[in-house]
This record gives C-alpha cells, structure tokens and sequence, in this order.
C-alpha cells in the first residue's frame, strides 16, 4: 500500500496499523457522508422538490426542521422545500397512524452557476445567471449575510405593500 511507504520508519507496527485503521475509516464514513443512495431524495438549498405518496396521508413529520419544510398538498403529495445544508429525514402518517413512508432527505447547495469569492477566511455567494448577484447563503461572511438579508426582507417588504395596495384597489372606498 502507498500509505505503508509514506508513514515514518520509526513508528512500530501496531501504531503504523492503528493510523491505516483510522484512515480507512475515515475515507469511508465521509464517502458514506456525502453520497446519496438511490432511495434518498436530493433537494437543493432553497429549492423544492415533489415527493409523491403511495396513498394519502394525514399527518407529516420532519426529522430536523431547520434542515427542510414540508409542506401536504392533496393528501399524497408532499413539497419538501430545502432550508439549510444537512441530512433529515420525513415520515408521513395515515389516518391510522401507520407508516406510508419514512424518506431520508438531503439538502445539498446546487453548485451550477454559483460563484463564491473568498477574501481571507471570509466567503461572499453569487448566482451569475448570467449577471453575478450576491446570494443569501448560510457560512457566508457575516456581514455580507446581513446585509443580503436586509436587501432581502425589504425587497419582501416592498413587494407585498405593493400587493396589498393592488388588491384593496389602490383608493379610498367611500
């Protein structure tokens, strides 16, 4: 093995296959870390994806719910919306509260057409599609995250006076 050949000739047999042993265990809890299996569902950080019961269900549960949200749409339809990177998992009840199903979910961030600057040990997202625009993402230096953040909200705020106006037609009604 390459590795035998690298570790320092002084060290003694045992030592030598004690660190092989935490090498390879290592190598093979992050490969089983990171990798989805084909019965996992995948959802990227801030997106959705549809998850589709064999039958309706009544009541959902959510293994962390700062990693994702669920949402029940027509009783066998689920929406399960990524909020921060990590693994959870999601089981759904019948009205009997029997197991329809127990689904592992892994928020994940979609690397295509993300750009992160480093400075230092700080870390600043863009999405360049195709013009690079700052992207609220969790690890991000904290005050450019702050800053995104408040962009955001008032942007929100902004939009939903901007409906509420709309919506009540714009006037007095006397």
């Amino acid at each position: 093995m390459w590795l035998r050949n690298v570790l320092p000739v002084q060290m003694t047999k045992t030592a030598k296959r004690t660190l092989l042993i935490f090498v390879a265990l290592g190598l093979t809890l992050s490969f089983q870390a990171r990798h989805a299996t084909a019965g996992d569902l995948v959802v990227r950080y801030d997106q959705s994806q549809l998850l589709r019961l064999p039958r309706p269900a009544t009541e959902v549960i959510i293994g962390n719910p700062s990693i994702a949200d669920v949402a029940l749409q027509g009783g066998n339809l689920l929406v399960v919306t990524g909020k921060t990177f990590g693994i959870t998992n999601v089981i759904a009840l019948d009205a009997d509260r029997n197991v329809i199903q127990d689904q592992r979910v892994i928020v994940e961030r979609d690397e295509s057409r993300v750009v992160n600057l480093h400075k230092g040990g700080s870390r600043f997202t863009f999405s360049c599609t195709p013009n690079c625009e700052p992207n609220l993402t969790i690890g991000d230096d904290e005050a450019f995250f702050a800053t995104i953040t408040k962009h955001n909200a008032d942007k929100t705020r902004f939009s939903e006076s901007s409906a509420d106006a709309a919506g009540s037609g714009g006037g007095n009604s006397q």
